[in-house]
């Protein structure tokens, strides 16, 4: 009953209204002039320095969900759980090669989304259009996954009902508020709030960790517990370390996800705020900081099987809801006021990224659908309002996601999500270094990765669904005589490249036009106040500059 956490609940919902209020107030912290303005509202002013975009980008990739999922994988699968530390620490070399010429040509010309970049490097408004749905697609299931996180917290509180409406009133409410201040002050609001959210995550990681072993026992303890549930498991797997017949699987899923992770549209929207390249380069020096707090994260996994901690009862029938393991951990071990703050962690910790998602979707419908394809004249102002329109239509979605479909499919999503997203490499990533590739060549490599990725993804199967039940393809269905599987993304990704490079030497075999590139070398060396575009006037996709109204 929710009466036995009081005191829980009124810390989360002091803590919860703080930042709320944070984000209300963020309207007016490094404020210009005018918000009516696409630049303005939803990449901040393009002006945030070091720890701003610090914070943010962290609190952009470090989300609710891995605070809640992370440590429920480890606590149910034991080692495979672990991939999500390799990857986020693979990742800081490779994107590093890419964002800051990015960020360098997107300055240059006045991008906001990928699809920008994509519209101007292949003169294609088809690809454009492509990477931009894309994107939107991938971006939708990872919002949802944030209202997961706050629902296992609600869980733990005991703030559930018996009706649908009941059970998620909580999580309207305060995606309600959410929509109202991200509506109101774009991404200054998350980067306000992202500084409150990792320090509260920081906190509650450090205390958790040395406080935890100490008072179960130690370490010694912590992993022995683990490795006796996963040797009473009727069905052996993965224990504290990896099987065989796992480790392709886990190889795979760590660079897939690694090269996945900086493709996601509201990734590249806290990269595109930053003032300049050093910004840039510092963060991606810095961020692996992160990796070692997710490390720690992991282990509360097996700290929650120490505890003998058992999770809550699943949407489905005879399931259960492995992403309570945390919020029943912090609730069992720590006092009540402490626990408080963790769930008010975990619960902020689902805004901050939830609201990058929104405003970066936002920004691809309204610049890569709305101004492509619906009105080109659109001014600066009506391109602004669209967004944050669209920005509240996305989190609505979300909201139903979690409201008609079982959470744990969400989970699954997810993974889908990776996979979809992974299919934009081609034309983003490798876009940033070589025009090499033939427009019809990546619009046709996108059409196999996709098709073939949601194949795969489609004959995975498990005990509770016949499809879509996962990203670990058997290899034994593409008739290899073993039990080991593969991430889907990865596969679907090659196919992707190699249809790519074939319909681009076909097509330049048959001389057709390759459109013109509406980007220039030097554009990747840009840095701050080296902007073609002049005081007054703007760029859109390598459009002409036009007059900002």
């Amino acid at each position: 009953m929710w009466r036995d956490h009081l005191t829980e609940i009124i810390v989360f919902a002091l803590l919860f209204l703080l930042v709320s209020g944070m984000g209300f107030v963020a309207a007016r912290w490094r404020a210009p002039k005018d918000m009516a303005h696409l630049d303005e509202w939803g990449l901040g002013g393009r002006n945030f320095g070091g720890w701003i975009t610090w914070f943010l980008v962290g609190g952009d990739l470090y989300t609710a969900y891995t605070f809640v999922a992370v440590p429920a994988l480890v606590f149910g699968a034991g080692a495979m759980g672990f991939f999500a530390v390799p990857y986020t620490i693979v990742i800081y070399p490779l994107v590093f090669l890419v964002l800051a010429r990015l960020w360098s040509v997107s300055h240059r010309h006045g991008f906001v989304t990928p699809a920008d970049f994509v519209r101007s490097r292949f003169d294609s408004p088809v690809l454009a259009l492509v990477i931009a749905i894309t994107g939107i697609v991938a971006t939708m299931p990872y919002i949802a996954l944030q209202l997961v996180g706050i629902e296992s917290v609600l869980k733990a509180m005991g703030v559930t009902g018996e009706s649908t409406l009941a059970r998620h009133l909580p999580i309207i409410v305060a995606f309600a508020i959410l929509a109202a201040y991200t509506y109101q002050s774009g991404l200054r609001a998350p980067a306000l709030i992202a500084f409150v959210k990792d320090s509260l995550i920081y906190i509650v990681i450090l205390v958790a960790i040395f406080y935890l072993p100490y008072k179960l026992g130690g370490w010694g303890e912590i992993f022995d517990a683990a490795d006796a549930k996963f040797d009473a498991s009727p069905a052996p797997g993965d224990g504290v370390l990896l099987n065989a017949n796992n480790q392709l699987q886990y190889v795979t899923l760590a660079l897939g996800s690694a090269l996945a992770l900086f493709l996601y549209p509201h990734s590249l929207t806290g990269v595109l705020a930053s003032r300049n390249r050093d910004v840039i380069k510092r963060n991606m020096s810095a961020l692996p900081a992160y990796s070692l707090l997710l490390g720690l994260i992991a282990l509360l996994g097996y700290m929650a099987i120490a505890a003998d901690v058992t999770p809550l009862p699943g949407a489905s029938e005879g399931t259960v809801d492995n992403n309570t393991v945390v919020p029943l951990l912090f609730d069992q071990q720590f006092p009540s006021w402490f626990a408080g703050v963790a769930y008010a962690a975990i619960g902020i910790g689902a805004l901050v990224p939830a609201a990058i998602m929104s405003i970066a979707a936002a920004n691809l419908f309204t610049r890569n659908i709305y101004k492509e394809y619906l009105r080109r004249n659109a001014t600066p102002a009506q391109e602004a309002n669209v967004s944050k329109i669209t920005s509240l239509v996305v989190k609505i979605g979300a909201v139903a996601c979690i409201v008609f479909l079982d959470p744990q499919f969400s989970i699954d999503l997810q993974l889908i999500g990776g996979v979809i997203i992974l299919q934009t490499l081609p034309a983003v990533a490798l876009g940033i270094y070589t025009r090499w590739f033939h427009r019809g060549g990546l619009v046709a490599g996108w059409v196999a990765g996709m098709g073939l990725g949601m194949w795969m993804l489609y004959q995975i199967s498990s005990p509770t669904r016949k499809h879509f039940a996962g990203s670990a393809f058997p290899l034994e269905k593409f008739g290899f005589d073993t039990q080991k599987t593969i991430y889907v993304g990865m596969v679907a990704v090659l196919v992707n490249l190699l249809v790519a490079a074939v319909v681009t030497l076909v097509l330049r075999a048959a001389r057709v036009a390759e459109g013109v590139d509406g980007t220039a070398p030097d554009d990747y060396f840009a840095d701050e106040g080296d902007a073609r575009v002049t005081p007054g006037t703007r760029t859109d996709a390598g459009a002409a500059p036009e007059p900002v109204a």
